[in-house]
This record gives structure tokens, sequence and C-alpha cells, in this order.
């Protein structure tokens, strides 16, 4: 009897939880391979969304996709576990031990087996190592850190609110992440204010947004940086640009040129790289930043049984320079890629290479406003930018058909009408 081929992902970020889903379904009648997914936590939160979970403008529990429940009825198999380590002679990785909330062991280190291993872990804010940051500061990099800093902004301002004191947040970094996280955390002041006291303006929180850029927004045209600045400051954020950390203290951080910058939080949410424990991983090339380098079939150059997409891979196209950047539309991009083209290369078919499309970027100034860019598409050939409403749509847009792409369109549009419902019964931002 012909033994499938074990297909183990690891990551089940915006990539990875798609590619168990799909490839589950091509696989769920030939049985020609078992899809195994691995992650640290117990549910996905699609990424982008995650500055709306540190704000709490967004419920955390609505928005989660549980990996046991979602395994059962997709067809896959999930453990719970983070990888440490990899066997290429053995095809095995290891995972550490798994322990409970309070400490206690739940499981023992575990090796899984693999034909196929695909590398899906994302990437997690870069420190530089620029001391302090680890000790002194917050980060957003995934659903529980981003809910962890929620409980502890939200603490702090109900007690600024009882002291009729100030909160001074301090957000280093700023790309995407950064500007979206400032103006998510002003709504949700001004909500909670409301509230609190009545008051309907943002009177508790004060925001200081760090870049060590010249502008904000870097990867986006002038325009929209110029743009989004405007807008944060007329919301009362205060921009830094130019700016760069020499270190995070207890109260706050200092900048190369001596100024200390007061907060009673900093978010750090400067730069990119995949996980630590990437570095060297079973010997195969990594670049600075931990990312396998990938062939434009997306395999390793070292081992061809090995794929990495997303954020933790680094693929140069022809005739670039550099790298594609990280971002949630390359990995959609590769995950699709690999559902395509992974089953054909099981029966012995040769992979086609990736091309990417440049479809633009979107950045989301919470209720306020939000900006586009259409990149290199089709026409579009100038980095055509768009604001607005339509902006705001199109953000919505994707986030839905990622949810179609995971439960289908029926389920997923029952999801959207329920986030509907919610948003008229519930309060508009987290208060437990």
């Amino acid at each position: 009897m012909h033994k499938p081929k074990q297909i183990l992902i690891v990551g089940g970020g915006v990539a990875g939880l798609e590619l168990a889903t799909q490839l589950s379904h091509a696989f769920r009648h030939n049985h020609k391979a078992a899809i195994t997914l691995v992650d640290r936590d117990s549910g996905h939160i699609w990424k982008p969304m995650l500055h709306t979970i540190a704000a709490g403008t967004r419920d955390v529990y609505q928005q989660q996709t549980s990996f046991v429940a979602h395994a059962k009825e997709h067809g896959f198999t999930y453990w719970p576990g983070e990888m440490e380590a990899l066997d290429r002679i053995g095809h095995e990785i290891r995972l550490k031990p798994l322990y409970m909330r309070d400490g206690r062991l739940l499981l023992e280190a575990r090796a899984l087996p693999y034909d196929v291993l695909i590398m899906s872990v994302g990437s997690q804010a870069n420190d530089f190592g620029t001391p302090g940051v680890h000790e002194y500061c917050h980060f957003i990099d995934d659903r529980l850190q981003a809910d962890a800093f929620n409980q502890e902004v939200r603490a702090l301002l109900f007690k600024a609110y009882a002291e009729g004191t100030e909160l001074h947040l301090a957000i280093v970094g700023g790309g995407a992440t950064g500007v979206e996280l400032a103006a998510e955390l002003v709504q949700m002041e001004e909500t909670l204010a409301s509230y609190a006291s009545g008051e309907h303006a943002s009177t508790r929180l004060k925001l200081t947004l760090i870049d060590s850029g010249p502008r904000l927004l870097g990867a986006f045209p002038e325009s929209v940086s110029a743009a989004a600045k405007a807008q944060l400051q007329k919301l009362g954020v205060e921009i830094r640009s130019g700016a760069r950390v020499a270190a995070a203290e207890a109260g706050g951080v200092r900048l190369k040129d001596g100024t200390h910058i007061a907060a009673a939080m900093t978010v750090w949410a400067a730069g990119v790289k995949a996980p630590d424990f990437m570095r060297d991983l079973g010997g195969l090339e990594t670049t600075h930043g931990n990312q396998l380098v990938v062939r434009p079939t997306l395999q390793t150059t070292l081992d061809d049984a090995v794929f990495a997409l997303g954020d933790c891979a680094a693929l140069t196209p022809a005739g670039a320079e550099r790298p594609l950047p990280p971002s949630a539309q390359i990995a959609y991009q590769q995950a699709t890629y690999l559902i395509r083209n992974l089953p054909g290369w099981l029966d012995g078919k040769p992979l086609p290479p990736f091309h990417n499309i440049d479809m633009g970027a979107l950045v989301t100034l919470g209720r306020y406003n939000a900006f586009g860019s259409l990149g290199k598409l089709g026409i579009f050939k100038n980095d055509f930018t768009y604001r607005g409403y339509l902006a705001q749509l199109s953000h919505i847009f994707l986030y839905r058909s990622h949810q179609a792409r995971l439960h289908g369109f029926w389920r997923g549009s029952l999801l959207w009408l329920i986030d509907r419902i919610n948003a008229w019964v519930r309060p508009a931002v987290r208060l437990d």
C-alpha cells in the first residue's frame, strides 16, 4: 500500500495556515500526502490585524481561528510546539518542551518526521542589538504579545483616568506597524475616554512615534508618507523622524543624540528579522536577518526537501538587487504557488519558478483614514495612490478574502456578518 508523504508545515500564519488548509483539500481523496501543521500558539490571527488586537479595537477571541478545530474540519494534523532544531539527515525537526502558563511541564521535547518540510514561521521585530529592548519594550509580533500589550495599556489608562494623570507611550518604528498602531491607540483612547468620563477627545494618552528614517512609511510613495504624518499629527501624535534609539530604559528611551523620551510603555516595532532559532538552521544558507535563502522554486539552496516562504524566506528575483520584501501579499502569493505546484512535484513534475506580482501596499489609520499604493500593477507604472474609503474597503476585502480561503465563501460570509452584528451590539473597544 502506498505510504503517504509527510508534509510538515512549521508556522500557522497567513501563508502556513492557508497552505495546510488547501493542501489537505488537494490530497483528501488520493491520500498521497498527509499534512501536519506546527505552531507554538493555539490560534491564528491575520498578522496585518495584530495592531488592532494590541489596541483593543478588535476582539482577539472573535478574530482568531483555533488550530485544533480548523485542523479537524479540514483534514490535517496540528501539533502545538516551538521548533528549535532541524536534522536534515534524519528528516526530522525537534520541538522544545511545552509548558503550561503556570510553569508545569506539559510535553517533553519531541521530534517530528517529514518527507517535505515547509518553513513558514514569519518574522519579528529586529532590535538591532539595541541595549534594553527586550527588558523594557513590548512587542506585538504575534497574538499573545498583542493581547498582553492590550491588557497592560488598558490598565495604565484606567489608572490615568482615576488619578487625572497622563500616560506617555512611545512607539519605535515608523513603518506600517508603528503608524497603524499609533492611529488605533488614539481611536482606542477616544472610545475609552468617552466611557470613563464622557469626554470624546484624546486627553490622557500621549503618543510619540520615533523613526530612524527621514520620513514615515519609507516603503510607500512620499505623498502617502506626508499625508499619514499630517493625519497622525492632527490626532496629537508627536513624530520624531531621523531619530535613532541608542537604548531602551525603564522610563522610556534614550536617543543617539542623548535626548531622553519619557514613556511609561515603549513598543518596539522597528526592523524585521526571522526568528533567532533559524540562524544557521540545519546548516542551511541564511541571511543576516535569519531568513532561509531560497531558489525561485522556494526550495532552500542546499536541500530540495526543505521549502521556505513568506517573511522567513529570502528570494531575490532575477535581475533584482534585493530580496522580496517581507509582506503578507508576498506570503500569500508564495503559498498559492505551492498549493498549485507541490502536488505535481510529488508526482515527479518539475517546479516552475515563482513570479511575484507587485500589488502595491495598504496602510490604515484606524477609522480616520487609509492609504493605498498600486505599485507597478497593470497600467499603473508610477505608484498610483489612493486614500479614504476606497483604501479602507481594499483592506477589508483583503481580510475577508483570507477568511474565505480558510473557511470557504459561505462560512467566511457568516463570519463577516457576525462581525457586523457584534459591532452594533458590543462596545467599540475591549473593556474586559
